[in-house]
């Protein structure tokens, strides 16, 4: 029997060091990660913070289409499609810590390694549900519940056991894109949230209370 141990893959571990084909960056608030149509040649994983995926119509127009925080994927179509280019942008809402891995180390590891694919594929089906969820909240649920929703989400309500966090601020205007209505209905929305104690202001972000689910569980 050898006297060594055989190597024990931590995914973990992979996604919080730098190493061969991945460099750890900091993207301070606004900065760009990446832009709609750059190459897609690196996978990006969001350490800690928060950002936003967005995509630019050919009129201009632009529209965000995810927020996302730590433990989150971006980027992740330059592995599962062809596509040379990328198709949305993403930029952080707050300071973030981002590991960036090369295409090549990223396919690398995932035919390498059992316990990545593992974790990998398990996140890409948690996004496919998410944004199922989304489609379907958008054609049966009224403007209030979906922002109800989307705050809920913004705060990672329930992560970790947690029952109230803290949003970071987002601009009213970027939650209407997400919740597909107007900047003055989401305003009128937020207003009544907040007069029945259901978010809260304050100087790290906006308070998001559990209470706030009885809006989106309420027929």
């Amino acid at each position: 029997m050898s006297p060594y141990k055989e190597r024990t893959f931590d995914p973990k571990t992979f996604l919080a060091q730098a190493g061969l084909g991945r460099t750890i960056l900091q993207y301070p608030k606004n900065k760009v990660i990446f832009a709609q149509g750059e190459p897609c040649d690196a996978v990006f994983y969001i350490q800690a913070g928060r950002a936003k995926v967005t995509v630019l119509s050919t009129r201009g127009k632009e529209a965000t289409i995810a927020l996302l925080g730590a433990e989150d994927f971006l980027g992740e179509s330059s592995i599962t499609s062809h596509q040379p280019l990328r198709m949305s942008s993403a930029t952080a809402i707050t300071d973030c810590w981002i590991l960036r891995i090369q295409k090549e180390a990223m396919l690398k590891v995932l035919h390498g390694e059992h316990a990545f694919s593992d974790l990998f594929v398990a996140y890409l089906v948690s996004r496919n549900n998410h944004i199922q969820e989304d489609l379907v909240d958008q054609l049966f649920n009224s403007a209030e519940k979906r922002l109800a929703r989307t705050l809920l989400l913004l705060a990672r309500f329930g992560k970790e056991g947690r029952t109230e966090n803290v949003a970071p601020k987002i601009s009213q205007g970027t939650l209407a894109e997400m919740v597909g209505t107007t900047r003055a209905r989401v305003n009128f929305f937020m207003n009544r949230f907040r007069q029945l104690g259901l978010i809260d202001y304050n100087s790290g972000g906006l308070e998001v209370h559990s209470s706030l689910l009885d809006i989106v569980l309420h027929d």
